[in-house]
C-alpha cells in the first residue's frame, strides 16, 4: 500500500512500489526523440516506440523491453539528471528537481482522466515506428508543449 504523498521525498528513498506508481503514463519518454548534432536540441517526434501501444500509451512489454529495445532506457534515481530528453512535465524530472506534481496528475486527481483532458499523454495521438518510413522521421517532429 503507498503511502500517502510518498512522492515528496528524494527519488533515492522511494521503494520499487513507489517507484513505478510516480509515473504518470503520459508515454512523451517512449517517443522517438531526434538531436540536433550541432547543438544538442532535442525534437520530439508523434512517432511512438515500436512496443508503445498507441491506443493505452503503455508499454506492450514493460518487463523485456530492454531485451527488445537496445536503446530503452531504464530510469532511475541516478541518471534523471543526464538525460535532458525527458519530458518537462515527466514526474520523475519534477520530483528530482523538487517541484510539485502537475494538478493533471492521477496521484492528485485519482483517475488519468484530466490527463487525457488536458492532452498531457500521448494515448490516441501517435503512430508506431512500425508504421512509418523511419529514414522520413523529420517529417513527424512536433511541439508536445503545445500539443
Amino acid at each position: 500500500m503507498l503511502k500517502k504523498n510518498f512522492w515528496k521525498k528524494k527519488l533515492n528513498q522511494f521503494n520499487k512500489e513507489e517507484w513505478e506508481a510516480l509515473c504518470d503514463r503520459c508515454g512523451k519518454c517512449c517517443l522517438i526523440k531526434l538531436e540536433d548534432e550541432d547543438n544538442g536540441d532535442i525534437f520530439y517526434t508523434n512517432i511512438s516506440c515500436k512496443l508503445l501501444c498507441v491506443k493505452t500509451g503503455n508499454c506492450t512489454n514493460y518487463i523485456n523491453r530492454k531485451k527488445i529495445v537496445k536503446d530503452c532506457t531504464t530510469l532511475s534515481y541516478n541518471n534523471i539528471d543526464t538525460l535532458k530528453w525527458m519530458p518537462k512535465t515527466c514526474s520523475y524530472r519534477l520530483v528530482n528537481e523538487g517541484k510539485k506534481l502537475p494538478s493533471w496528475h492521477y496521484l492528485l486527481t485519482g483517475n488519468f482522466e484530466e490527463m487525457e483532458k488536458q492532452r498531457m499523454c500521448v494515448r490516441n495521438r501517435v503512430t508506431s515506428e512500425k508504421e512509418i518510413d523511419i529514414k522520413k522521421i523529420q517529417k513527424y517532429i512536433t511541439n508536445w508543449e503545445n500539443n
